[in-house]
């Protein structure tokens, strides 16, 4: 071949695959990272209706989990299975893990991913607190399969049952799924791919569209799709301003938070009525506080011991008794926080130091309360019948045997024990409905 021939075709060459590389559908690439809840599982099922709509290629669930709720997991889960476009679960970078139900995640996605240096498995369902499950056996019964009751034997069963489904679908290593579900197993990504549990290893996401391109991905519909990711463009889906909020109020810390300042703010709205901003504070922070509970397992228990201490607490400061009411709801309120979300999920449970803050923020402002009731008990009388015994007036006028004297700024109908003049000043000695009782007094008040 000539060189008159050859560098037309090598232009040809170059030419195409730059028109293959611009006209290959983008991959979008969205993180999971930390405990999986409500707000992961909104920000994923958002993350593939946005790759759907952008016509997108494959979606790249980077994931980095220790675990998280179970309806959340089940939600990402349905959203998974059920997307026009293909997931692959990465597991990344260097150092994280899959755990728990990341580990069923990874077994639901098109395509199983891991980084060198990470791990999965120990998806036992510990964190449902069922009674019994994983309780160490007996003295002398080493060997032997641990107790269990009926709904220890229910919830391992179903979720036996539920990662051995989504490995048989995916045709991934159902027998070991079931292992880490039953005896807590883990493996890092070497031993994953080796075992196949997982699809690949791949050093970085460059890596891993390298290694995919060109698979070919059965979806739920029934349809095929042929991946082409080689010099595809990467499209990061990032978490905007719902997703951050959903965040941040589903912690139960920040919900527990929340309910504190919305009920205190509505307290002392109601203590001095017409101030406006405490009410208008409190009630939106309760009411976030209040949908962050629903979102999460709350034990009603705790909510209802919270609640009752909250109340006593408010009531210390309408019917004073000395702490007793006040002391009874802090004491209420920390057993309420302690026993409040219903798992140990890792990443959902609240901070004992937290719990210990907001008990002493509370006895501080109860403490307020209690010390401002016993001042005000040895203030002196400035309103009422009692304060207008002894006060000092001024008769101003007498008329047809009526009289009427000025007596704090205000005009009283009397009636003297002697004879009242105008201008004379008088002292009150008795009330008797709108009339005072009055008597003379000299210059000098004798």
């Amino acid at each position: 071949m000539n060189k008159a021939s050859f560098l037309p075709l090598c232009l040809a060459l170059l030419l195409s695959l730059g028109s293959s590389s611009a006209s290959a559908k983008p991959v979008l690439s969205l993180d999971l990272d930390g405990a999986v809840g409500p707000a992961t599982a909104d920000h994923v099922a958002r993350g593939l209706k946005h790759a759907a709509e952008e016509n997108a290629q494959l979606v790249v669930l980077r994931m980095d989990t220790p675990g998280g709720l179970d309806t959340s997991m089940r939600a990402i889960i349905k959203d998974i299975l059920a997307s026009p476009v293909p997931v692959a679960t990465y597991v990344a970078p260097s150092g994280a893990r899959a755990a728990s139900a990341g580990t069923y995640i990874l077994y639901a996605s098109h395509i199983a991913a891991m980084a060198p240096g990470t791990n999965l498995g120990a998806a036992t369902p510990v964190a449902m607190d069922v009674p019994g499950l994983g309780a160490p056996p007996k003295p002398g019964e080493e060997g032997k399969p641990a107790p269990r009751d009926a709904m220890a034997d229910k919830v391992m069963s179903d979720a036996a049952a539920y990662i051995r489904s989504l490995a048989q679908l995916r045709g991934r290593n159902a027998e070991w799924a079931e292992e880490a579900v039953r005896k807590s197993v883990s493996l890092s990504a070497r031993e994953a791919l080796q075992q196949k549990v997982i699809d690949l290893v791949a050093d970085d996401t460059t890596h891993l569209l390298k290694q995919v391109d060109g698979r070919k991905i059965r979806l739920a519909s029934g349809s095929e799709v042929v991946l082409a990711t080689v010099g595809a463009g990467v499209v990061k889906f990032e978490a905007d301003w719902r997703t951050r909020l959903l965040t941040a109020i589903t912690s139960p810390g920040v919900a527990l938070i929340l309910m504190m300042i919305g009920v205190y703010g509505l307290f002392f709205e109601f203590y001095n009525p017409g101030f406006g901003v405490p009410g208008v504070v409190g009630a939106i922070c309760l009411l976030l506080g209040l949908y962050a509970l629903q979102q999460l397992p709350v034990n009603y228990a705790g909510l209802a011991l919270i609640v009752l201490g909250i109340a006593f607490m408010v009531a210390e400061a309408f019917v004073p008794s000395f702490g007793i009411l006040g002391l009874g709801g802090i004491v209420a309120f920390v057993f309420g926080a302690v026993i409040l979300i219903d798992m140990e999920v890792p990443g959902f449970g609240i901070p004992i130091g937290l719990i210990v803050g907001l008990a002493i923020i509370s006895a501080v402002i109860l403490a307020g309360i209690v010390a401002f009731a016993l001042k005000a008990r040895h203030r002196p009388v400035v309103s009422g019948e009692e304060e207008l015994l002894g006060s000092r007036g001024e008769i101003v006028n007498c008329k047809n045997g009526t009289c009427w004297a000025r007596v704090h700024s205000e005009l009283w109908k009397v009636q003297g024990t002697e004879p009242l003049v105008a201008g004379q000043p008088v002292r009150v000695t008795g009330r008797n409905g709108l009339i005072l009782t009055v008597s003379p007094v000299g210059p000098k008040g004798e």
